[in-house]
């Protein structure tokens, strides 16, 4: 019943293209830091084996310094360590995987088919594959079942389960039930889903432990506990600096400025957030730059987006026999023949622009 922690997909050294330059920046030297909060959570739960799934870089090219840290944060873990390349750092002559300075408690499978190591002292066998260029189109459990041998069997993979078009090494769920394994580590999908179990064989993807963008939300992190013959215990424990944020203000019947602070959750010093305005507003709309300028530095980052309405009482003055009643009618019918949402805020904007232009308002 050896103990584990299960991890993936850090993509270490990413871009955080979508912050700006110095957040960015800041935010490359963070995620540095979750290999230390990684090794940390090791020793505290005394892990016996670390199974990494892949993806620890974000491309080929590392910073040296990065490459010390996960060094340094792996001999001090102080067990066995398996990696799994991905799609993101296969193993190739070039990758930081083939170059010298590895920890000896850390095993890299460099092999497109499925390595097997036998760890006697845990009375466990730990199965493994690496991507050797950024596509790989067959499974490694093809065909594959482990011997029934009274030994835990584990599998430390970077794949694609479910998807058998995948150019991400498909795996198939009938090929984990058949697989003969007690627990399969896999890295390749950003977020934790649970603990699944097909035929005999518990498996989990653990999600990366750190959000990049806002397709990643809420909390990041890794996985521990322990695994048995029959079962997986395992956790979500969480590792994450920061977290991404997506928030709904709605603005009917509100002062936009009111609805924003409702709206940011008392960690949004420490967090990346949008906020979607929402509801029913006037014929000026929201200021999102009056906004994002005054509330930037409640957040780690903003973002606002208006998805506001035009209030049903805008539409009555359609009625007029002004020429503002002559334009609210026209873009009140392109509003209602809108085919989608996106269409529909395009005939909002154009309305607030226009009538502001009418008034000789600025609309800013």
């Amino acid at each position: 019943m050896p103990k584990i922690v299960h991890g993936s997909d850090f993509h270490l050294d990413s871009a955080f293209g979508g912050l700006p330059r110095d957040k960015a920046r800041e935010r490359r030297r963070e995620s540095r830091e979750v290999v230390e909060r990684l090794a940390e959570l090791v020793r505290a739960e005394g892990a016996e084996l670390v199974l990494l799934a892949g993806d620890l870089f974000d491309g080929e090219r590392v910073f040296p310094e990065t490459l010390e840290r996960l060094k340094e944060a792996l001999a001090g873990m102080g067990c066995p360590v398996f990696i799994s390349p991905g799609n993101h750092d296969p193993y190739t002559p070039h990758s930081p995987y083939a170059g010298p300075g590895w920890p000896e408690n850390v095993h890299i499978f460099c092999r497109e088919t499925l390595e097997a190591v036998l760890l006697p002292e845990l009375d466990c066998v730990v199965y493994g594959a690496a991507f050797l260029s950024a596509e790989q189109m067959r499974s490694p459990l093809e065909g594959f079942t482990a011997p029934e041998d009274g030994r835990i069997h584990l599998l430390c993979l970077h794949c694609d389960v479910g998807n058998p078009a995948s150019t991400y090494s498909p795996v198939s769920r009938a090929q984990l039930a058949a697989s003969g394994l007690q627990y399969a580590a896999l890295g390749h999908v950003h977020q934790y889903d649970g603990v699944q179990k097909d035929g005999k064989t518990c498996w989990a993807y653990s999600g990366c432990p750190e959000g990049r963008g806002f397709d990643e939300l809420g909390d990041k992190g890794v996985l521990a506990g322990t695994v048995e013959r029959q079962d997986a215990a395992l956790r979500f424990v969480p590792l994450c600096r920061r977290r991404y944020r997506i928030l709904e203000a709605d603005v009917t019947g509100v002062l936009p400025r009111e609805a924003l602070e409702a709206a940011l959750p008392e960690t949004a010093g420490e967090d990346i957030c949008r906020v979607i305005f929402t509801g029913e507003t006037n014929e000026t709309g929201i200021d999102l730059p009056a906004l994002e300028s005054a509330y930037r530095e409640k957040c780690y980052a903003l973002e606002l987006r208006d998805r506001t309405r035009p209030a049903r009482s805008l539409w009555a003055r359609a009625g007029e026999d002004t020429l503002r009643g002559l334009f609210l009618r026209e873009l009140k019918a392109r509003y209602d023949a809108a085919p989608d949402e996106a269409a529909r805020e395009q005939v909002v904007l154009a309305v607030r622009f226009g009538l502001a232009a009418l008034e000789g308002r600025d609309l800013g």
